[in-house]
């Protein structure tokens, strides 16, 4: 049982992949384990897969898994010696040929660019280190000017701020790896370099209901059609390395905010990455700025924050997990962090489902409830009460181990695998029991109920009641 409300995603890597340090993770704080298929063939998907998997079977909890997808990857050739030195103010020419390049051009072999691009157009090299802009455009190559020149090496990356590619966010790899995922029966997919809710509707095609959708947001222009893009994702991520890189950087917070309050209002589960322990990757403390935006995303209600290369590459992979745990239980037991989830509490949507959820959290603080308990098959109405972010444990009852791996990254969920009730006394009888043996309601305290009449029904959230949890004798079998 985790002492805290916010969940953390680690990436598994060449640091992190056996089953030993996958035990370590979870056990330290770890809720879900991203795969990173930029780094990741078949047999090192289906290998990853199968050790976390048996590692959830031993330890008898659910974990999710999020295959991260590498999305559309625009880079340079290579160059005759490796590098080239750009100087600001110089002109430096783009193409489709394939001869190594210099000082004075090089091949950047994805012609939709040449289609995209226009006169005035940014291009972006190396994580924005070096910048170009567009003089003179051609199908098969373009004359641009270095506005800010240094040092470019082999297959440096790309980036076009202000391009609309002709390019949807799924690559052939992605597709195939997607495909993989799925038969394995990851329970997230984690869609990169998405511009459109178009993206986000053909990898739902391709995913078909067998893992949720995670849509990344790390391109201006997506930036333009957030709520679009939240009403088709079941979750976003902010993924602050690209998205830093194609914005000026100053704007990047704010617009942290800006969706992790869109994706609450819309009950969406939402997730901050990229650098938040960075020097973790080679220290086993981080820096003081770096627990302060761990804190940030906390205290703004986001329901998972990542580690990258500090779990996947770094040399102090449990010890980043370890840290991003106490960050999270320490921000939730400051005593400013109630008014501040308070008073970004968000309205319930005008359906019997939200107004039972908004009613639950409601009855429970009166009450001075125990737990919000929640019945659910398809995971609807664990993602509605989560959505009110009540302070008090909130504890899922559902019978699908699918169900329970993906609620596994929404906040302050608690996921327990159990029969599917009965009746309504069975219903509220193991709900009880489940809160007291799991630890937490105690005999004479009362529960909150929620659920769904007829029970099984996904997506009828329609029923609250009020329990009492009996003493342990009279519990009945889970």
């Amino acid at each position: 049982m985790r002492r805290r409300n916010v969940k953390i995603i680690a990436t598994l890597g060449p640091a992190s992949s056996s089953a030993e340090m996958i035990r370590t993770l979870f056990a330290t704080g770890a809720d879900v384990f991203r795969l990173n298929m930029s780094h990741l063939d078949a047999d090192g998907l289906r290998q990853v897969h199968s050790t976390v998997r048996s590692v959830e079977e031993e330890l008898g909890r659910p974990i999710g898994i999020l295959a991260d997808l590498q999305g559309p990857k625009l880079r340079v050739g290579a160059f005759a010696n490796d590098s080239v030195d750009l100087k600001s103010g110089n002109d430096f020419r783009i193409d489709l040929d394939e001869t190594p390049g210099d000082v004075t051009r090089v091949c950047v072999p994805h012609p939709e660019i040449f289609a995209a691009i226009e006169e005035g157009s940014q291009l972006l090299l190396d994580d924005g280190r070096i910048r170009l802009r567009v003089k003179e455009v051609q199908k098969d190559h373009a004359i641009t000017e270095v506005t800010i020149g240094g040092k470019l090496s082999n297959r440096k990356g790309v980036n076009l701020p202000d391009t609309l590619l002709p390019l949807t966010a799924l690559t052939d790899k992605d597709r195939r790896d997607a495909e993989l995922a799925l038969e394995l029966g990851v329970d997230w997919l984690a869609l990169s370099f998405i511009q459109r809710p178009e993206d986000v509707a053909e990898a739902r095609k391709i995913a078909r209901g067998r893992a949720a959708i995670m849509a990344k947001i790390e391109k201006p222009l997506a930036l333009t059609h957030l709520q679009e893009i939240a009403d088709i994702a079941d979750g976003m991520m902010v993924a602050r390395g690209d998205l830093g890189v194609e914005l000026p950087i100053e704007q990047v917070p704010g617009w942290q905010k800006q969706i992790t309050r869109l994706c609450r209002r819309n009950g969406k589960p939402v997730v901050v990455a990229t650098q938040m322990l960075e020097s973790m990757i080679t220290s086993p403390l981080p820096t003081r700025a770096e627990v302060s935006d761990v804190a940030t995303a906390v205290f703004e209600g986001a329901d998972a924050v990542m580690l990258s290369a500090e779990s996947a590459a770094g040399d102090f992979p449990a010890e980043a997990v370890e840290m991003m745990n106490r960050i999270g239980a320490q921000v939730e037991s400051d005593p400013t962090y109630p008014s501040i989830m308070y008073a970004r509490e968000t309205q319930p949507e005008a359906t019997g489902a939200d107004a039972i959820s908004a009613a639950a959290h409601s009855v429970a603080d009166t009450l001075n409830a125990a737990a919000i308990v929640c019945w659910t098959n398809s995971g609807s109405t664990g993602l509605r009460a989560a959505r009110e972010r009540p302070q008090l444990p909130i504890v899922v009852l559902t019978p699908i181990v699918e169900t329970a791996r993906q609620l596994a990254l929404v906040w302050g969920v608690h996921c327990v695998l159990t029969e599917d009730a009965k009746d309504l006394d069975d219903m509220v009888d193991r709900a009880c029991n489940i809160a007291f043996k799991e630890g937490f309601a105690q005999p004479g305290q009362r529960i909150v109920v929620m659920a769904g009449v007829p029970l099984g029904t996904p997506g009828a959230t329609n029923m609250l009641r009020v329990a009492y949890v009996g003493s342990p004798a009279a519990a009945i079998p889970e």
